[in-house]
């Protein structure tokens, strides 16, 4: 898995308990996953269709600074299918993993289309 982004850890992205947020790290990782799947199909109109089940692992608290990685699961003919993964980067441990994330690509009115990549 190749992990090319890091966030550090803000008060803004703690939850009640003073970890991370987990609505927050979710939000992370599908702007992380949807600019590694543009970066993909090389082109910018693609949707989230799904997330497999999200499993959280471990947390993070104030300070700490995490890694997001994505890696390529297989190509449809609409769609890529990617994992994901969250970690933190001092500790290698991980914090969030999601085996499946499906983005599609869509024509201007939101319909799914071919994206033209064959693996």
């Amino acid at each position: 898995m190749n992990f090319k982004t890091r966030k550090l850890i803000k008060y803004e992205d703690l939850n009640a308990r003073g970890t991370l947020f987990g609505g927050q790290v979710l939000k992370w990782i599908d702007e992380e996953a949807s600019i590694f799947c543009i970066c993909q199909l090389n082109t910018r109109s693609i949707v989230t269709k799904a997330m497999s089940e999200v499993n959280f692992i471990s947390s993070a608290k104030l300070g700490d600074i995490v890694e997001i990685g994505c890696e390529l699961v297989q190509f449809g003919n609409t769609s890529v299918t990617i994992s994901c993964e969250v970690r933190n980067k001092d500790t290698k441990q991980t914090i969030i993993k999601i085996d499946k994330i499906v983005f599609v690509a869509v024509d201007e009115n939101g319909r799914p289309k071919p994206h033209g990549i064959i693996k």
